[in-house]
């Protein structure tokens, strides 16, 4: 395993990351593993080398947390990895039990150092973005959780750039602690970002994390047009068919399926190792069900695509309309 810096900071991550949304609880998503099985997985990772493991507070009603800091803990010591969360989705029922004011932050980050069963969270991180937040009271609230040891680093996910450069603005101009990172979604099927957020991160140094590499497994090849998919997973995952399965994604799909019959390989690995070879990413974020899908992962590292294989993945891509007002 090869381990590189995040951003500019000094903290040293795997080249890829676990994300823990598969642990948890089923009532909160029939696919989610219990304890035992989640467990099954970090070992797994912890034995190939994976140090960099990311929840979130939403996850299952809090539950990842809770397994993701039993399974970790119990086989490495805590200063051995890099555990990092996320804030900002609503949990509970009056209305300061989400989004970045500096009461829910500071409520939010001791609901999850229990359930973590950790004293301090080395990334923590922005979750669904709300464009009403108050930048600057959201920085110096995370400043003060950096000031106070409760957290290391800061991080965001799925910003806009406008508002992510306001934020690294805010912060360099009164001395706060910055924003390292940013996760967001990015794979061949989802390239927006590429327009605005990723120059602006890679211009300022930003450690690049982006989750759902493979398309949330979208680029298995798998997945047909008359339904969703085979598994429980395909079969339920809203986010996917909201997003996925136009004409385009099949095309792309279809090209990723026969270069990795040329190399060898699962499609997944292709999609994970064409994200791996963008520049500016350190450490794309991947689920995994399955102790072999962290094996498929870490084999990934190795491959190299050909520019000439790059270009064809890239070709056929199509980007997204923006969202339109509705008419009242």
């Amino acid at each position: 395993m090869n381990y590189v810096r995040l951003g500019q900071s000094g903290l040293m991550v795997s080249r890829i990351g676990l994300g823990a949304m598969g642990f948890g609880d089923k009532t909160w998503r029939e696919w989610v593993l219990n304890k035992d099985d989640s467990h099954k997985i970090v070992r797994r990772a912890l034995d190939k080398g994976i140090n960099f493991f990311d929840s979130c507070d939403y996850y299952s009603a809090g539950a990842s947390e809770v397994i993701l800091g039993q399974t970790l803990l119990r086989d490495v010591h805590r200063h051995e990895i890099v555990l990092a969360t996320k804030v900002g989705m609503n949990m509970g029922g009056d209305p300061n039990a989400r989004g970045f004011s500096r009461k829910h932050l500071f409520h939010a980050v001791d609901q999850s150092l229990k359930r973590l069963g950790t004293d301090y969270i080395d990334l923590y991180q922005t979750h669904i973005w709300d464009p009403t937040a108050n930048i600057e009271e959201m920085m110096d609230a995370f400043d003060a959780l950096v000031t106070s040891g409760k957290v290391l680093y800061v991080g965001a996910t799925d910003m806009p750039a406008w508002q992510f450069s306001e934020a690294l603005h805010y912060a360099k101009r009164t001395g706060k602690a910055p924003f390292v990172s940013m996760q967001n979604h990015y794979n061949l099927l989802f390239r927006e970002h590429e327009r605005e957020l990723l120059p602006l991160c890679r211009a300022n140094g930003i450690g690049l994390i982006p989750y759902s590499p493979m398309g949330r497994g979208f680029l298995a090849g798998n997945r047909d047009k008359e339904g969703w998919g085979e598994t429980i997973r395909a079969k339920s995952d809203d986010f996917a068919q909201n997003v996925f399965f136009r004409d385009v994604d099949f095309e792309i799909t279809n090209k990723t399926v026969a270069i990795a019959g040329k190399h060898g390989v699962k499609a997944v690995q292709i999609a994970l190792a064409w994200v791996l070879q963008q520049e500016g990413i350190a450490a794309p974020i991947f689920g995994a069900t399955d102790p072999d899908h962290i094996d498929d992962a870490v084999s990934a590292l190795e491959i190299q695509l050909e520019n000439s294989e790059m270009i064809e993945l890239e070709a056929s891509y199509e980007s997204r309309p923006l969202p339109t007002r509705k008419s009242s």
